[in-house]
């Protein structure tokens, strides 16, 4: 469209004489490919030439005025500017994410990973190739996915996964149905960020290994997972129900979660006792561990008297609210 309303001017200019200005050539140009048609202000009877040049761009310049026009109003219409700038509030929010958590790949494992960080409340980020997976998750009829944090790529993309914030971000968690693709993940992630923690998904257990040495921190094989549910279905099915009622329940997010007290903390010196977080938090501790060091012991249904200090982490079973209350008061 611009090529043509400069084709026009340039022809009016030329072929109208020396007396027609650039205003009037391109006042001409615009009452003429807008349709508008005020009238002549660059008098073409007399010029058999002229008037044939107006016929060209009337014909032409129309044609893709209209279409022009046409895709613009679809544009607007069909709400893809409302996308664009979804779109670009996105990875705005994105941009401002620290110590979030990262799931590559949106199938049916991460689905369910998706719907357990959203139910405690953890910020997180879905990579994703495919944007149907995505569409379908928000028509899900689920509230909770409409502000879904999301970047479209592949996730062995190191440029993808920077999209997404891995440089500061606390936790990845990746589980792509190919092992392979899980392991560049890991070696790419564990080059960019020495400190994160990375959860793979592992098919093949004889990948297990070697994820671990690439960087993962822990390995997850659903086979074995799923035997070992299996297993305990049927040895020890109140428990599992247990479980599963601790799980599924909508009125509360009951979790057995983890409280790890930093440096400066003000319950570093404290007792459990005086912490009282029965009372306080309606948070139950089932184990404290004084360092987040493998080797450090781990102290089952601690008492009362257990001291606590900067670095000890409190494993506990309560509803996320007040875990994330919990949480607050611990780092202060």
């Amino acid at each position: 469209m611009l090529a043509v309303g400069a084709i026009a001017v340039i022809g009016y200019r030329i072929i109208g004489g020396p007396d027609v200005t650039l205003l009037d050539a391109m006042y001409m140009a615009v009452v003429t490919l807008s349709g508008v048609g005020y009238g002549e202000i660059i008098d073409s009877s007399h010029n058999h030439t002229l008037r044939t040049f107006n016929m060209f761009i009337v014909m032409i310049g129309v044609a893709v005025a209209v279409y022009v026009f046409s895709q613009l109003t679809a544009f607007l219409v069909e709400g893809e500017l409302r996308h664009l700038f979804r779109r670009s509030r996105m990875k705005k929010r994105v941009a401002d994410l620290t110590q979030h958590y990262i799931i590559c790949g949106l199938g049916e494992t991460g689905r369910h990973v998706a719907d357990e960080l959203l139910k405690t409340q953890t910020p997180f980020v879905v990579i994703e190739t495919s944007t149907e997976a995505i569409a379908r998750l928000k028509e899900s009829h689920d509230e909770r996915y409409n502000d879904l944090l999301y970047v479209t790529g592949d996730a062995t993309d190191e440029k993808v996964l920077e999209q997404a914030g891995i440089d500061v971000a606390a936790g990845l968690i990746s589980v792509l149905p190919s092992d392979k693709d899980n392991l560049v993940i890991i070696v790419v992630v564990r080059q960019r960020n020495p400190t994160i923690r990375i959860i793979s998904r592992c098919t093949d257990l004889r990948y297990a290994e070697r994820m671990v040495k690439a960087g993962a921190n822990s390995t997850v094989s659903p086979n074995h997972i799923g035997g070992l549910r299996m297993a305990s279905e049927l040895l020890r099915p109140t428990v599992v129900g247990f479980l599963d009622l601790m799980l599924q329940q909508k009125s509360r997010t009951l979790r057995v979660e983890e409280i790890a007290l930093p440096g400066a903390s003000s319950w570093a010196g404290k007792t459990l006792g005086e912490l009282d977080l029965h009372d306080r938090y309606d948070l139950l501790p089932l184990a404290v561990k004084h360092t987040n060091d493998a080797d450090s012991p781990l102290i089952v249904n601690p008492r009362a008297p257990t001291k606590l200090a900067a670095g000890s982490i409190i494993i506990v079973l309560g509803d996320s609210e007040n875990l994330i209350r919990a949480r607050a008061d611990a780092g202060r």
